[in-house]
């Protein structure tokens, strides 16, 4: 039987951010991944480090949002330092475009109820179409205006997973990759890990995304995520257009052209359709005519890890002390605070902030009736 301090179930963005984080603790971390025949979200994500809009009926969830934005040079800047790799941190601001007016005044409304509920504290502007054209002379005569985050960046999703595991396992840490983790069996003292003979941890991490719904009740705890699944087209490179990130689409620091934002309830199906490609390829080019007749080069189908109300889940097991559950769809954005914040309260150390029990998962409780 393995044995180790920290078994991290899941290898993706949220389970190495959280393993890196441990292992920079002094701990003796063990990642157990079940590799890219997983349902893996972080294969699909759009490699935005955004605030707009996260928050809205949550409040905390902006403040979190917010302090992991301002978390990531730091972390950047120390896994480039480990691992001398560069994860083309961006943070200039970002929009989110509107087509149309009404689309843009509910967005508008959506953020000052969100900066009221703040006392002020949120950051944006609301820009018309000849105040857009400005900062986006590329943006087509179709679009009503944007709302403008000066907190919101990107980066390379790919870069940093390889960043996160390489000084992850430059520190020390292990990954157990390929077979998935089936079974957890709390003890007198600790966890076992898998079948026989199986591993020995004293303390687990779940961190399966869509898994985590199976595992989360054999530690005393519950996990009610569902997937939701979002298309992905990429675009031959181009000369540089987009200085910004937008929430619909960006280029990539090599040039090439990144279209999304699809949300589609499918179940397990993290397949393509032409029908929904077409409509996201039918926007972007209404948002930004130059993109046309650009050659549309890989396109694929990936499962978003959502919560009854979008909104992350962290919590720690009360029958099985030990046990503890980090889930979220904004694996990107959140992977400062979990590694620089969140990892650190994991190892023993005191709540990174007074609200971190909001995001427990009580709050999906239903009361008896009386």
């Amino acid at each position: 039987m393995g044995e180790t301090e920290f078994a991290v179930i899941g290898g993706g963005l949220v389970g190495m951010a959280v393993a890196f984080g441990l292992q920079r603790e002094g701990r003796r971390v063990t990642v157990f991944d079940e590799g890219d025949v997983a349902y893996r979200a972080s294969r699909g994500n759009f490699g935005l480090v955004w605030v707009q809009g996260k928050g809205v009926g949550m409040p905390d969830y902006a403040r979190w949002s917010r302090l992991s934005a301002a978390l990531w040079p730091e972390l950047a800047a120390e896994l480039q330092e480990d691992t001398g790799l560069d994860l083309e941190l961006r943070q200039p601001g970002g929009f989110d475009i509107c087509l149309t007016e009404e689309g843009l005044a509910a967005a508008a409304a959506r953020l000052d109820t969100l900066h009221t509920q703040l006392d002020g504290d949120y950051p944006f502007e609301v820009l018309g179409h000849n105040r857009l054209r400005e900062m986006l002379p590329a943006i087509g005569p179709q679009v009503a205006g944007a709302i403008y985050g000066p907190e919101d960046g990107h980066t390379n999703p790919l870069v940093l997973l390889r960043a996160l595991t390489t000084a992850f396992t430059r520190r020390g840490g292990a990954i157990e990759n390929g077979a998935p983790v089936r079974d957890i069996e709390p003890q007198s003292s600790g966890f076992r890990i898998g079948s026989d003979p199986g591993w020995r941890a004293e303390k687990v991490v779940l961190c399966a995304g869509l898994g985590n719904a199976q595992l989360a009740p054999m530690v005393g705890m519950h996990a009610p995520v569902k997937p939701n699944r979002g298309q992905v087209l990429i675009c031959e490179r181009v000369k540089p257009f987009l200085p910004y990130p937008t929430a619909q689409i960006r280029q990539v620091g090599e040039g090439a052209v990144q279209i999304g934002d699809s949300k589609e309830d499918v179940g397990f199906d993290d397949g393509t359709t032409p029908q929904v490609m077409a409509a996201i390829a039918k926007r972007a080019v209404r948002i930004f005519p130059l993109l046309e007749n650009l050659r549309v080069v890989r396109a694929w189908g990936a499962l978003r890890v959502m919560s009854p109300d979008g909104h992350p889940i962290y919590d720690q097991s009360r029958r099985h002390p030990g046990a503890y559950l980090v889930t979220c769809h904004s694996g990107v954005t959140l992977a400062a605070s979990h590694a620089l914040r969140l990892a650190p309260w994991i190892a023993g150390g005191a709540p990174p902030v007074p609200y971190l029990e909001t995001f427990g998962a009580e709050r999906f409780a239903v009361s008896p009736p009386a």
